[in-house]
């Protein structure tokens, strides 16, 4: 059984591996079509399976962070995942954060702090 940290971190690593799948699978998904060879030519494609080899392996750290924790304690820590793609939409992709997305994900963060000392 796992204490209360070693189920935020796991948790966090979680969302942070899920984070970076995502940039695999976004910079990726546009140079395909949504028809069957678009698909699997998608499925052949190293960083696309990169990106879904890595949200499987963040995966299996929720699990084991589900294993010894309530589900609505980890769901919520999970929710860090919107900071990590937030900061990979920025500083990688170089998209713009708007106040109000900046503002939201302020909140999810207080959020995640309220749940975190109150478990």
């Amino acid at each position: 059984m796992l204490d209360e940290l070693d189920i935020v971190i796991l948790t966090i690593i979680s969302a942070a591996i899920a984070a970076g799948s995502q940039y695999f699978m976004k910079n990726s998904i546009h140079k395909f079509r949504l028809n069957i060879s678009g698909i699997i030519s998608l499925l052949k494609n190293k960083w696309v399976m990169a990106g879904i080899g890595m949200y499987l392996l963040g995966s299996v750290f929720y699990l084991f962070a589900l294993d010894s924790g309530e589900l609505s304690f980890v769901y919520s820590i999970f929710s860090s995942t919107f900071i990590f793609v937030l900061l990979i939409s920025y500083f990688v992709l170089r998209e713009g954060i708007s106040k109000t997305r900046l503002l939201g994900t302020a909140l999810i963060i207080l959020g995640i702090l309220v749940i975190a000392f109150t478990y």
